[in-house]
Parts: structure tokens; sequence; C-alpha cells
């Protein structure tokens, strides 16, 4: 018994495999403030008693740093450096804004505490850690109500011994403390980002922790053994480690997602996707590129062109988030503009339509006043009076149209704000969107999917088996995974095998360790190898996949070759006799864990027998257009029907246009041709 659960705003999603093999899904809405709550309601809601391996995917991280319900935290750090965090970049997003204010520190300058010491880049001792300077900073952190803190010294990242032996004076005089250390975090260089990374994650770490061990106390009796968090990077820890790297679950919930479409890819033959996740709060969308998700340490939190946010150096498969979800509130601005999101109505009270006390209308609200939802879709007993209601006096009435209207400019405001997200990660980073598919899943993904992709030029849309939870069934398809980035800053030319074979070794042989501890059997455990390199003076990289095994002169030859290549394709240029430079070694461990099969299954019988009901549905430019509405779980295999049209499912919709068309494949996934490129 193979169990996940997906903590998002509004719901909480369950993917589990029952005695006879068979996928099951569900959802129930989440429970702020103990979300833990939220996951065994589900849970006991399918009378799931014995789990043998649980995953579980939170945004409780996330969460308590962009609501800054983190707890107070100190930074002791090297003389000189206690305003890093202050300084930050100089490269600020909005460069003309003369009234630009530089992102508020986590921790303010009075919690900021600077001892002696100093390690120099080759990671020599220039002076020693002067240890005795601790004693009265813990005491001023106890004064002051700090329970976290967090040590960042100079270069620990090649050298971590003054770090090391600053987090045993801490623990020596303050045990009850929670201490995070920067060399355990990220071993690459840049103090901003070291020191930013090492701040937040001391900042959530209590919170993180408080959460674990209470999930533990209550899926301990169903599952003893087991138990994994879903990580940013795609893969899973344990409780344990996830309790001291806290940080890593920073987007834990969405990656799974991303990580589920790549597998999903593989099965079916596409290897170039545009993962596509619509919650009730946010919209999240990843590229996937030859069947591999883009991982990189170069994330921010609260980033966007006119804020720097925070960085946040480990590694994190490369989302783009945005407020705009099924509870987004449509709302006027104060030039008369309608606007949706970032505000969500949540779970609580949600949107108008789930009749719990909810005055703003949504885009919920929107999608079931078209005649995209139905009234029988929901728990709730839905009031289309007060709905109506809500679109009249709070949008419709302050631009003189009709409620219809009204929802209607709600749905395209909100797929204006999703395409300009899809954009981001497609078109902005050199990627023809024509050239890709979208996998759209979440409770609104199939809703919307369908009208992106034709405004995106995206021939092809799948929605997904078990869409509405997703995410949970790609947690169950995850291994294990950690990544080792070291910065090793070497010209090739320069470069000696014997050292980069030495490095490569002492790496894997950590990683192997590791994973041993968390129960990996040694035949299970497979390693990736990947290296950033430039061209001497530019500052930024490229990752480059390169061999493992021993290295020879020849594969160093192989790599700045591939190097080259991966260059121009990233930037359009390649420099071809410029001296390169490699700046990270990075080692991805996986540990390899048994997974759910898919079974193909032929359905058989007619599209009538599927049809549940032809419903009014307002569309742009057409108005209301009687529409066939169609029940998913009895779709026959590879029958066609065509646009416009509705297909139904418990906690989604699907959504067709004129010209567009649909099928059900033989996993159930539902594909559909946008109609982009064809003759009409």
């Amino acid at each position: 018994m193979r169990v996940a659960t997906d903590i998002g705003g509004t719901f909480t999603d369950l993917a589990y495999i029952d005695d006879s093999g068979k996928l099951r899904v569900d959802k129930s809405p989440t429970t702020p403030p103990h979300f833990e709550r939220g996951v065994m309601n589900v849970i006991e809601k399918n009378h799931v008693e014995t789990i043998d391996q649980f995953i579980h995917g939170s945004t409780v991280v996330i969460n308590a740093i962009t609501e800054r319900k983190g707890v107070k935290t100190g930074l002791i750090t090297t003389k000189g450096f206690r305003d890093v965090l202050e300084i930050a970049r100089g490269n600020r997003p909005d460069l003309f804004n003369i009234r630009y204010k530089k992102p508020t520190p986590f921790v303010e300058r009075l919690l900021r505490k600077e001892v002696n010491e100093r390690i120099n880049y080759k990671g020599e001792v220039m002076q020693p850690l002067h240890i005795h300077e601790l004693k009265e900073i813990v005491e001023e952190f106890k004064s002051e109500g700090v329970e976290a803190i967090g040590i960042v010294f100079l270069h620990s990242y090649i050298n971590p011994k003054h770090e090391i032996l600053a987090r045993e004076e801490v623990m020596k005089l303050w045990p009850e403390v929670f201490v995070s250390v920067s060399h355990e975090l990220t071993k690459e260089w840049r103090e901003y980002e070291r020191t930013s990374t090492t701040v937040l994650n001391a900042y959530v770490q209590p919170i993180a922790s408080t959460y674990i061990d209470n999930l533990q106390e209550e899926i301990t009796e169903r599952s003893p053994d087991k138990n994994y968090i879903m990580q940013s990077n795609g893969g899973t820890t344990t409780f344990a480690e996830a309790k001291k790297q806290s940080i890593n679950m920073l987007e834990s919930g969405p990656v799974a997602g991303v990580y589920g479409a790549a597998i999903l890819g593989e099965l079916i033959g596409e290897k170039n996707m545009i993962a596509f996740d619509i919650g009730g709060t946010t919209a999240k969308c990843s590229l996937i590129e030859n069947g591999e998700m883009k991982v990189s340490t170069d994330y921010y939190i609260e980033r966007d062109s006119r804020n720097a946010g925070y960085p946040v150096k480990v590694p994190v498969v490369d989302i783009v988030e945005i407020g705009n979800g099924g509870g987004s509130i449509a709302w006027i601005d104060e030039g008369r503009s309608l606007k949706v999101g970032p505000q969500s109505a949540g779970a609580s009270p949600g949107p108008v339509a789930y009749n719990r006390g909810g005055t703003e209308p949504t885009t919920t609200d929107a999608n079931l006043y078209t005649g995209r939802l139905s009234p029988n879709h929901f728990d709730y007993s839905v009031d289309m009076k007060k709905v109506e209601a809500a679109l009249q006096e709070k949008i419709a009435k302050a631009f003189h149209i009709s409620p219809e209207e009204a929802a209607l400019g709600i749905i395209r405001i909100a797929n204006s704000n999703m395409l300009t997200a899809l954009k981001l990660i497609s078109i902005r980073k050199g990627h023809d969107p024509r050239n890709f598919s979208i996998v759209a899943f979440g409770g609104g993904g199939s809703m919307h999917a369908a009208a992106l992709a034709k405004e995106l030029g995206v021939r092809k849309v799948i929605i997904p088996f078990a869409s509405p939870v997703f995410s949970a069934w790609g947690m169950l398809m995850t291994d294990l995974r950690n990544d080792y980035i070291q910065t090793y800053i070497q010209r090739t030319e320069e470069l000696h095998v014997a050292d980069l074979n030495e490095k490569w070794i002492t790496m894997e042989k950590s990683a192997l360790e590791k994973l041993r501890e968390e129960g990996m059997p040694e035949k299970s455990i497979v390693f990736s190898r990947f290296m950033d390199i430039r061209y001497i003076g530019q500052e930024h990289t490229v990752k480059v996949p390169v061999p493992n095994g021993r290295w020879t002169k020849e594969t160093i030859g192989e790599m700045i070759e591939a190097f080259h290549h991966l260059h121009e394709k990233n930037y359009t240029f390649q420099l071809q006799g410029q001296e390169t430079e490699i700046v990270n070694i990075h080692l991805v461990a996986l540990g390899r864990t048994d997974k759910p099969s898919l079974e193909a299954i032929e359905k058989r019988g007619h599209l009538e027998d599927a049809l549940i009901e032809i419903r009014p549905v307002y569309y742009e430019q057409e108005g209301w257009v009687q529409t066939n509405v169609y029940a998913r779980s009895k779709l026959p295999t590879g029958k066609q029907i065509e646009g416009p049209a509705v297909i139904e499912e418990k906690a989604a919709v699907t959504v067709i246009y004129k010209g567009q068309n649909l099928h059900a494949d033989k996993y159930g996934n539902l594909i559909i041709e946008t109609g982009v490129g064809s003759d009409e």
C-alpha cells in the first residue's frame, strides 16, 4: 500500500494503490492551521488502514515565508559581514524606479551578530574562530526571544570547520534552540545567496519540525516505518532529513505534478511538455524538455518585475507561479480595471458557490455561472441566486453589463494572467510553444487549458487520468533524491583528471552512505553527474550532463564540446576557441523505489452512453450555446468528441471550444487537439 497526500491552499489530495492494485484518488478540504488533520480526514474517509509507504507534499514552508509566520531568527556570521542581507545585490529588477526598495531582511540588524574568524577562498584558515565570543551572543539571543539561529561563515562551502565548531558551542550553551549551518544547505559560492538560504531555513525550521512531528504522530499507527516528504528537487526525503533542511520543502507539492508529467510523457511518448497546474489558490507551470525537468539553484521567493525577492540556493524544479486559481477573487482597482487574484477565498469561506459565507465573486463562480460547471458538481448546496447577486453587485454593476458578461470577463482576465505565466516558462526562455504539449491538471487545469493552448499556439493538450489529484499521483512515482553541488572553480585547460575523479568518488561515497541510512539498498541507487560551465569572463553558467565512471582527457574534450552545443542552444551563440571554466560539480543520487504500473484499459461503447445532459454554456463571441456534457468515466477509448463540449469528472471539468476535438486514450488520458495550425 503506497499512499501520497498533497496539501493545497483549498483541498488536500489523496492518491493510493488499493489492495487489488488499482489507483484510487480523492480530496477533502484543507484544514488550516492544523494541516495534518486534513491529511488524516481524507485518509480516514477512504478507510486506508495499513500503509507500507507514505509520501507527503505540503505548502507549510512556502506559506510560513510568504505570510511571514516563521519564528524570530538570529544570524551569526564572519566579522564584517553582518550586513550582507541588507546590501543584497545591486542588479535590481526595476532599474528606473527611484522609489525602489530592497527586500526587507528576515533578520533585523539587532539580531545579526559577528564573530572573529576567517577562512580564505582556498579553504585555508587565516584567523581561528574566537569561540568564546559566542557565549555573549547566545545570551543576547535568549533575552531577545530568538527561537532559531543561522550560522554563515565566509567560504564555509569549501571548508566548514568553523561552522561545525560554532554549532557545537551554540548547542552546548543552548540545547533547545534550532540551528542551521550554511554548509549543510549549500556548498556553492556567493555569500548573499548562502546567507539568505540559511536564514530562511532557520526561519521556517521550527514551524516545519512541529508540523512534521504532528503528522508523524497522526500517521504512525497506519504507517510506522517508511514516511517521506516531497522535496523541491523532484525527489523525496525522510521525515528526519526534512526537519533538518526544511527549506528543501519550499515547492514540495507543485513539483510532484511536474515530475508526474515527465513520467506520463515517457509512457505516452511525449518528450516536450509544459506542466500546468491550476489549484484553488495558484496556477503553476514548468517546462519539460526531452523528458527532463529543469532543476536550478537560482531560485527566488517573491521575485517579480518590481521586486528582487529572496534567493534560495537549493535545487528547485524551475516553476513559475502566479496567484490565480479557482478561488481567486475578482475585484475592481482604483483605475476601474477588472482584476482577478492574487487574493483568494481559500477553503473557508471559499467561493460564493460553496454557500459557506463567501461574498466575493471568484473564478469558480464565473465558471459556474457561464455553465462550464454544474451546480450538481459541488459537495455543497449551491445557491445560484447568491452567485448571480455577487457578480451583479461586485462587477457587472460597475461596468453596466450583464452578470454573464461579467463572469466571462473574469474568466478572460484569469486566462490572461495564466497565459503570462505560460509565456514566462516557454517563449521568454527561448522555447517555441508549438513544439510542446500542455499537460493540464489540478482542479482547474482542465477547465482553462484548451483556451490557453489556442492562445499560445500549442497543438495538443493532455488531461491526465486522476487530473484533479495529479500532484499526489506524481508523488507515488517519485524516488528518493539527494543533490550534491560543490563549487569547484577550475579552468578546463588546467584541469587535473586525477583530482576530478577523486572529487566524484568522494561525493558518491557520501551519497551512497546517506541513502543507505535512509533504508535504500545499494542495487537501487543511481547516480547522475552534471557540471556548471562558462566561458572565461562570463557570469552565467550552463548545466552540462557528463558521464559517470572514471574520466580521461578525452572525457574532458567531450564535455567541452557538449558545453559549446548547449550554450548555443540556450544563448544562440558559441565561442569555439574561447577558454572555458568549471564553476560547480553536481551529483544527483537517486534511490529507486517500487512504483505502481499503469495498465492500458480499452473502454468500448458509444458516446451516447457517456452523455449526461445538454446545457447552455456561455462562450466568447458565441453567447449561450447548447453544449453536450459527457461523463469522463464512461467515455469510450478513441471516440472523437467535437467542440464545443464539456467533460465532467469528480472534482474537475474539461472544456473544449468550437474547432477543437477530444478523445480518451488507452490509459484514460483526455487528448485535446486544439485546432491550432489546421486549415481552419
